[in-house]
């Protein structure tokens, strides 16, 4: 595939445009086609360039898509860059989201929506914050609990008519307020005409204690990255009733974030650190390696998880606990030629439409402008140009997800505005 296949080009096009409609610093003349991808492939680690900082300590969750920063560290791809990473595993994404702010995380593996949340201080910390790229697409999903199917609910449809017949509370877990999970939840409810809010109640849940949580009935479902939702099956405490990437084929999903100031203040740094992240999520792509990604993963360093049931999903092998298998072609890609990594403005501003859908903001933001001040695009050419990485030719993208709705960025209060079930 090419980078672009997915993508509407505007009008105006090229590198120098991409670069100018992003925000690209004005010394990112090596990425707008001003000077030869590769001219400068030395400098980055040499003289002014160097890195300001030699370790750069990231956060990481224990899930399955915290691959490329553990691999960036563990294979050493890192030091080819002339930085070292210092993993720090962390609890929750709250503790990530403290830490970042605070500057005891100089980056972390962390949820698109969680990034975008701090920056506009939805619900706590306000703090101007950097997307550096993005590290997965795909790969989440919805699992329901056994006594859901138990009481003959195997789909969205047949949740809904349960909940509409058999009068109790029922409860659902996500990971984080404003991050992908708790969207993707929402999304998936409310496209079989469940208000995520009205009609059942919500709760947040740290991603590995999900499974023990259900185990005990404290949940009727969640949403959850790889691999507690295997995990989940292999327990025998729940099924799959949807994959992310059943609601939005390629969607965005976990990034490399920081703040705008560490950005700002350690531009080399933050630069080797996407080169060294691009070169681990291209290994990780490539399925003869997989294995030995979720043999590194599995660890009880990193995931603490079987790693079957790491592998199983990484490899696209899904059964849904209910007696169906199937090879899933939309399983977790980290890299994908770039199309992965690209920090297209279009995802970002998506997670504020749903943002303002569920009432999180209580009016529209500047969507696009927004998007520009978080999304370091200008930084993310440097990195891509010097690992011959491609880029996409336009800063948005085109999708359409679960409910038939098409999304690409265009008018994005519009798009918040037209969903039927809402907030308010």
């Amino acid at each position: 595939m090419t980078v672009a296949s997915n993508v509407h080009v505007p009008e105006k096009t090229g590198r120098q445009e991409l670069a100018k409609e992003s925000g690209a610093d004005s010394d990112a003349a090596g990425v707008t086609g001003e000077e030869p991808m590769g001219t400068r492939s030395s400098a980055w680690i040499a003289g002014s360039d160097a890195p300001e900082l030699n370790e750069v300590k990231i956060g990481f969750i224990p899930l399955t898509d915290c691959a490329s920063v553990v691999i960036a560290s563990v294979m050493k791809f890192d030091e080819k860059y002339g930085i070292k990473i210092a993993l720090s595993k962390e609890a929750s994404w709250a503790a990530v989201r403290d830490k970042l702010v605070s500057g005891e995380l100089h980056a972390a593996q962390v949820l698109y929506g969680l990034v975008y949340g701090v920056h506009l201080g939805i619900g706590g910390l306000k703090k101007d914050m950097a997307v550096l790229m993005s590290i997965n697409n795909n790969g989440q999903g919805i699992t329901l609990s056994n006594r859901l199917r138990d009481k003959g609910v195997t789909t969205g449809e047949s949740l809904k008519m349960l909940i509409g017949t058999d009068k109790r509370d029922y409860t659902f877990a996500q990971t984080f307020p404003t991050g992908t999970h708790a969207m993707w939840l929402y999304y998936w409810l409310a496209n079989y005409g469940i208000d995520p809010f009205r009609d059942v109640k919500n709760i947040v849940v740290p991603p590995p204690q999900m499974v023990a949580n259900m185990r005990v009935g404290n949940m009727d479902g969640f949403c959850v990255g790889e691999p507690w939702n295997n995990r989940a099956i292999a327990d025998k405490i729940g099924f799959s009733v949807a994959t992310s990437q059943d609601i939005w084929k390629d969607h965005p999903e976990k990034v490399l974030g920081t703040t705008a100031e560490f950005a700002h203040q350690y531009p080399n740094t933050a630069r080797a650190l996407i080169m060294a992240v691009l070169e681990a999520s291209r290994y990780i792509d490539v399925m003869a390696n997989r294995r030995t990604v979720a043999e590194i993963i599995a660890d009880k360093s990193y995931i603490n998880c079987p790693v079957d049931i790491i592998n199983q999903r990484m490899e696209g092998h899904y059964e849904d606990g209910l007696g169906k298998k199937w090879d899933d072609p939309n399983y977790m890609k980290f890299h994908n030629e770039g199309a992965v990594n690209f920090p297209y403005l279009s995802d970002g501003m998506w997670f504020l439409t749903q943002h303002r859908r569920w009432g999180l903001l209580k009016e529209d933001p500047d969507y696009l402008a927004v998007a520009k001040q978080i999304n370091k695009i200008g930084l993310y050419m440097q990195a891509a140009a010097q690992v011959k990485v491609p880029v996409p030719g336009d800063v948005l993208r085109t999708s359409k997800l679960i409910d038939g709705t098409v999304w690409d960025g265009k008018d994005p209060g519009k798009y918040a505005a037209s969903f039927k079930v809402r907030a308010g």
